[in-house]
């Protein structure tokens, strides 16, 4: 099992980025895909970014691409998602997510975060 904590949320002006951190622990964590969603009130969970711990692929939906950066560090086995030119519609609770299977991380991925609220005023 993995245990996922993310930092870095808060409130944000228009036009400003944002570097999320997502700290990874567990005697598996080196062999997971990771990942970013975001969850907006009312709305359904949106996928945004995954990348292989082990490698560095990396895979972003097109219609996110441009804004949205995930990176990783595995000497601190902490995942990074950059989203720049903030908007109001950015505002959600953001999570980090974790899955062996890097096939699964877009649709159901096993572990999760707490979440960090962003939220992004104009």
């Amino acid at each position: 099992q993995v245990q996922l904590v993310e930092f870095g949320g808060g409130l944000v002006t228009t036009g400003d980025s944002l570097t999320l951190s997502c700290a990874a622990s567990g005697r598996t964590a080196s062999s997971y895909a990771m990942g970013w969603f975001r969850q907006a009130p009312g709305k359904e969970r949106e996928f945004l970014a995954a990348i292989i711990w082990s490698g560095n692929d990396t895979y972003i939906p097109d219609s996110l691409k441009g804004r949205f950066t995930i990176s990783r560090d595995t000497a601190k086995n902490t995942v990074y998602l950059r989203v720049d030119s903030l908007k109001p519609e950015d505002t959600a609770v953001y999570y980090c997510a974790a899955d062996p299977i890097a096939e699964r991380l877009p649709s159901d991925p096993r572990e999760w975060g707490q979440g960090t609220q962003v939220t992004v005023s104009s």
